[in-house]
């Protein structure tokens, strides 16, 4: 990708343009009669020039419309052809200058889009020969960073990237990717992935991709290298990232056959950073939860997405049930200080086929987010760095008492 930044946002000319709310757009007047210099350049009634220099005339300025207002302040108002031949003379001249703005910006009727299966020709080995012709249903993998060694391989395999479409921006409108053009930024690539990407996945699909499943819409560009020597070909596709965005998760088949659910197997460990669930890690390093087991809720309601409510109900009673299997324990969960989580499918998810969720064990930050988890739930573990500590058995929590006062009264458990 480029090294190019984007420039900083320019910042607004002063004064604004329109009115302030709650306060007058002509500031330090304090009425029409003051004699203070208008910040916005006009008159002044009492005939002093402005800031600008310009007086309360019409002195001074030029345009289509210059001589017009001459000759309306020194002969009086103007005879119909006269005003009818001013009129015509300025819409003629707008449109004259808005086809030469037209030629000049490189005005191009063209369309961008997305091909379909087949529609991607061989771009040369610009950029290699299996970026150059990869089409659509195309899987692809590579195993350097910028993906110097992408390289075609059958889906079945594991693979990092499956192609739904090819853009070809020389059909651009205007001269933003002609010949000679500058390499875009990483900010103008993800504009065009958003841009023909995600409709093309859809399309991929059927219509069904989940946007909160485990895919992700990618986009593959030909590298500066390849821009400079006229490859305009960019590769739509669907991968499976990290929390870093790049694609370093292999897919085993193509997407089109694969369950979009975003679960994990089990006894997978989720790493953490600034108390948020990362990537997958061993056990032994620090992280947020571990998986417990995977409910299909597909066989749960068949006639339909179920509602959040019903999603909880069978979720709280399976995950209790599959970490006691997973802990081999009942009491393990509570004397560990551990709790249970789940997420939920919204319709879109459902719809599109994802009817999975995982139930996992963790434990939440006193702020937000979880707590930090060393070691697996089924052995000995830390949570932020000290051995969990049971609670008492009639599963309330009792401070210990302030110096001299009265203990506490422990009520009965019902």
């Amino acid at each position: 990708m480029s090294d190019e930044r984007v420039p900083p946002q320019k910042q607004p000319a002063w004064p604004p343009a329109g009115p302030r709310k709650g306060g007058s757009r002509r500031a330090g007047r304090s009425g029409p009669s003051s004699g203070q210099p208008d910040p916005y350049g006009q008159p002044d009634p009492s005939g002093r020039p402005g800031p600008s220099g310009r007086s309360g005339s019409s002195v001074g300025r030029s345009g289509p419309l210059a001589g017009l207002r001459s000759k309306l302040s020194t002969d009086g108002p103007l005879s119909a052809p006269t005003l009818r031949w001013g009129l015509l003379a300025v819409a003629v001249g707008a449109v004259v200058a808005a086809l030469i703005t037209m030629v000049v910006s490189g005005f191009d009727s063209g369309r961008v889009e997305a091909h379909t299966p087949g529609g991607a020709q061989p771009t040369g080995a610009v950029a290699g020969a299996a970026f150059g012709t990869a089409k659509q249903g195309d899987c692809l993998s590579w195993s350097k960073s910028n993906a110097s060694d992408l390289v075609k391989v059958d889906c079945g395999s594991k693979h990092l990237f499956e192609v739904t479409a090819d853009v070809d921006l020389s059909k651009y409108p205007g001269r933003e990717f002609g010949p000679g053009s500058r390499f875009p930024d990483s900010l103008r690539f993800s504009e065009l992935r958003d841009e023909h990407c995600v409709s093309a996945a859809q399309s991929y699909l059927g219509g069904k991709f989940d946007p909160r499943g485990k895919f992700v819409v990618g986009l593959i560009n030909p590298g500066e290298a390849g821009w400079k020597a006229g490859e305009r070909t960019l590769r739509c596709g669907l991968q499976v990232t990290g929390s870093a965005g790049t694609a370093t998760h292999p897919i085993s088949g193509s997407v089109r056959n694969v369950n979009q659910s975003k679960v994990f197997d089990v006894g997978t460990c989720v790493g953490i950073a600034r108390n948020l669930p990362t990537d997958p890690v061993d056990c032994a390093q620090p992280h947020a939860f571990e998986i417990v087991s995977t409910v299909d809720l597909g066989a749960r309601f068949p006639n339909g997405a179920p509602s959040k409510d019903d999603q909880d109900k069978v979720m709280e009673d399976q995950c209790a049930k599959d970490s006691t299997d997973y802990l081999g324990s009942p009491d393990a969960l509570r004397n560990k200080t551990l709790t249970l989580f789940w997420d939920f499918l919204d319709t879109r998810s459902w719809l599109a086929g994802s009817q999975s969720l995982n139930c996992l064990i963790g434990k939440g930050a006193d702020q937000e987010g979880f707590a930090t988890i060393t070691g697996s739930a089924r052995g000995d573990l830390l949570i932020d760095g000290q051995a969990p500590v049971p609670p008492p058995n009639n599963g309330r929590y009792t401070p210990p008492p302030l110096p001299g006062a009265a203990p506490p009264v422990i009520p009965q458990p019902r």
